[in-house]
């Protein structure tokens, strides 16, 4: 299918019915599917109520609930003050809170890069370097202008590094290899998903190989936010409409 029919299908995907959940595993995105993208990664705060609404699906699902995301897992943990549910940090590089955890070595090219993505940010108002265990990203939210210079410089790098180049919502990032997919893959053949249906809320181009595995398994993806070519199933516009999704789907944790 074209990128163009792809796109068109997705105009028609529907929101995730409210029973979707029975029986199955969730997995979710953190940033701009759980909270809002912020002008700076550090900016982000879990509340009270995100907090509530995964510790009542914990129990709704009976532990069958993940997050996937870009950060690392310790960084994820910390935000939920100790999280009692497994994460895959790092894309799905790391493997946190479960039995058989995977922690990649960090890889030894990291140092260079950041220090290169430094000194280029450092000429560049706006342009913000977040230093992550097993990559760096270049963000350029604050300076749009600047998109086609941080492009060339991540090719560059990638290039010359090893690490794989990660395209995101105005950032590149450098990082050890890692997917989503292959993450939650690997946790569905652990209790207690194991047996269930998997179900992937995500927004972004890093999502898709989550979508596709949770296809590949007999569950589905739900796009987060506006339209594009997707392997979701079922769309949802914004983190608000996540939220009471999520909300109902847990019983109303409120």
């Amino acid at each position: 299918m074209s990128d163009s029919a792809t796109i068109a299908a997705a105009a028609s995907l529907a929101p995730p019915p409210p029973d979707l959940l029975a029986g199955a595993s969730l997995f979710l995105d953190f940033d701009g599917t759980l909270v809002e993208i912020a002008p700076r990664p550090d900016a982000v705060a879990v509340d009270a109520r995100l907090r509530r609404l995964m510790a009542a699906l914990t129990t709704r699902l009976a532990g069958r609930i993940a997050i996937v995301s870009g950060r690392g897992a310790e960084e994820i943990d910390a935000l939920f003050g100790g999280a009692g549910f497994p994460i895959g940090g790092s894309h799905g590089a790391e493997l946190f809170g479960v039995e058989g955890a995977v922690e990649p070595e960090r890889p030894i090219a990291l140092d260079a890069v950041l220090e290169r993505l430094n000194r280029f940010a450092a000429d560049r108002p706006g342009v913000l370097v977040e230093a992550k265990p097993l990559g760096a990203g270049l963000h350029f939210r604050g300076a749009p202008q600047a998109e086609s210079a941080c492009r060339a410089l991540a090719e560059q790098l990638a290039e010359a590094s090893g690490l794989t180049l990660q395209e995101g919502k105005m950032v590149f990032e450098l990082r050890a290899p890692g997917d989503k997919g292959r993450a939650i893959a690997a946790l569905m053949a652990m209790p207690p998903f194991a047996g269930s249906r998997p179900l992937f809320l995500g927004d972004d181009l890093t999502d898709e190989p989550g979508f596709a595995a949770a296809a590949r398994l007999g569950g589905a993806g739900v796009l987060v936010g506006a339209l594009r070519a997707t392997s979701a199933t079922y769309r949802l516009p914004d983190v608000a409409a996540v939220l009471r999704w999520l909300d109902a789907a847990a019983g109303g944790a409120e």
